[in-house]
């Protein structure tokens, strides 16, 4: 099981159609597996590059 480094959540709001109808609708974070000293992690495309340049 990996480990969760990152506090990202979905983003929640509406789409909204020509004709003013509103859906709801949620945008989920880039969220990708990476390994740091051989121990599998969750984290975002930035937080790994922050993560890769202190080391």
């Amino acid at each position: 099981m990996a480990t969760k480094a990152t506090n990202k959540k979905p983003l929640f709001g509406n789409l909204k159609s020509h004709s003013n109808r509103k859906t709801r609708h949620a945008q989920k974070p880039n969220i990708q597996k990476i390994n740091i000293d051989g121990k599998s992690c969750l984290t975002t495309p930035r937080e790994t590059k922050k993560i890769k340049k202190s080391n």
